[in-house]
């Protein structure tokens, strides 16, 4: 009966501790950029911070973009000098500007050569909608038709 009981116990401690993984820099990156989109969904739809939203740009972020850090550092700009005092104060916004400048760290420097762009598509991130990438022989069949 013990051997039972310290055998289960064995394998549920096992179980607690495979969950207890760092996260690597991709999980946290594409963590943060989720986090960052359902804040800015907030703040876009919250009555107090929706007169702030107003000069904020689009943006939707993917880490596969290479396009994402010029992007993310635009984006920032616009939230560190924001012209209201009272925008930039709301915690909301706080909190938006700390996720922003903890994801452009992540990519920049902490992450720097980990994470693959698989796209170069800087309009997907302004607009949401990612244009099929056509390879080298899907190309050469597209001008074959013609």
């Amino acid at each position: 009966m013990r051997l039972g009981l310290a055998a289960l116990l064995c394998f549920f401690s096992s179980v607690l501790l495979s969950d207890c993984a760092p996260p690597t820099c991709y999980s946290r990156a594409l963590g943060l950029s989720q986090e960052i989109m359902v804040l800015l969904d907030k703040i876009h739809t919250y009555h107090l911070t929706k007169s702030c939203a107003e000069i904020l740009p689009p943006i939707f972020l993917n880490v596969h973009n290479s396009c994402v850090t010029a992007k993310l550092r635009d984006f920032l700009y616009v939230v560190l000098n924001h012209p209201s005092q009272q925008c930039r104060e709301r915690p909301r916004m706080v909190i938006l500007k700390r996720k922003i400048q903890n994801l452009y760290r992540i990519i920049t420097r902490i992450c720097y050569r980990d994470l693959v762009f698989l796209t170069d598509d800087c309009d997907a991130i302004d607009t949401g909608h990612h244009r099929p990438y056509y390879g080298e022989d899907r190309l050469q069949l597209l001008q074959e038709d013609r």
